[in-house]
């Protein structure tokens, strides 16, 4: 990192609350920090999960009390409930530290929609609602899971099991409602893992406000790296692609048509990795590692300023570092 640059990581998962044996506020902060991260924004499925101004204020305190203030923002999750969704709405236009609403289409709790019913209507919501804010989404489609080919003793196997039209498939998805819906915003597809995603979303450019980000691990590691013992550390969602999706990856990056790098900084407990194979990578540790890395493939200081700090600022005018 050059003393001159500072950035942003706009995709964390800080664990207070109920998890907070796995990381802390101010443990996910110091680390940003050392790494020349001036901001971060985390993620709302906490437990319980970030939902209402009730719970945006708890954590803000809890900023706060650390004092980790400055710096921090975070999401506001979305539910199926058309009045949550409202109340959302307010929070994320009216709240300075409130960056924008996440929901995921797969997966557990209220923040998952895995309903396309329930997507189409979160959209018309936010429409109706006026909302231009940020729409942050987890994107794989369920139906196109094939769980019978996950084995965790061959953890490669995550690829195959939650392919990459999963991805692609509810991206689309998101386009499609997004335009029916007359969605003002800005809908930022989340840690795109496979090169089909980036071409999807490159072309609804003219026709919505659209973006994407990408992790240090879907830049630096493909599913040979899963080959070795510790594989299972490396099980994410969504998963790790082939080698030639890697550099793919890393050539759109390169062409500007990923908008930005988001860690994705997810910790967990090795046990729970080894023994329970929880998904998530605790990716923010690899911060620098990954500049270093593109700037000796031969990107420059400006096009590393612009994926870590400039095109994130365009974006979340609200953030002041």
């Amino acid at each position: 990192m050059l003393p001159s640059q500072k950035h942003i990581d706009p995709h964390v998962h800080c664990r207070d609350w109920k998890q907070d044996y796995k990381a802390t506020i101010k443990e996910v902060t110091g680390l940003a920090r050392n790494h020349g991260v001036v901001a971060i924004f985390d993620m709302p499925n906490t437990d319980p999960p970030i939902i209402s101004k009730y719970y945006v204020e708890e954590r803000l305190k809890l900023a706060k009390d650390e004092g980790c203030f400055e710096g921090y923002y975070l999401y506001i999750g979305a539910t199926n409930n058309s009045n949550q969704i409202k109340e959302a709405v307010e929070v994320a236009t009216t709240n300075p530290k409130v960056v924008g609403i996440k929901y995921f289409t797969t997966g557990k709790g209220v923040l998952a929609l895995t309903d396309e019913s329930d997507q189409r209507k979160l959209y018309e919501t936010l429409a109706e609602c006026k909302y231009t804010g940020v729409l942050s989404v987890h994107c794989e489609k369920e139906k196109l899971f094939k769980n019978y080919r996950w084995n965790p003793q061959r953890p490669w196997s995550w690829n195959d099991a939650r392919p990459p039209e999963a991805e692609i498939e509810a991206v689309k998805d998101q386009i499609e409602f997004a335009t029916e819906a007359g969605f003002e915003g800005n809908l930022h597809i989340l840690h795109v893992s496979t090169p089909g995603t980036v071409d999807i979303v490159d072309k609804a450019r003219k026709n919505i406000r659209i973006t994407c980000g990408a992790t240090p691990h879907h830049l630096l590691n493909s599913t040979s790296d899963m080959r070795g013992k510790a594989g299972i550390m490396l099980k994410v969602n969504p998963p790790l692609r082939k080698k030639q999706d890697m550099f793919s990856l890393r050539q759109d990056l390169k062409n500007g048509e990923i908008d930005w790098i988001e860690t994705d900084h997810a910790p967990h407990k090795p046990i729970e990795k080894l023994y329970f194979y929880t998904s998530g990578i605790p990716s923010l540790k690899d911060y620098s590692f990954l500049l270093q890395n593109l700037r000796d493939c031969g990107f420059s200081e400006k096009e590393i300023s612009d994926l870590t700090y400039g095109n994130i600022k365009k974006v979340f005018t609200k953030v002041i570092e």
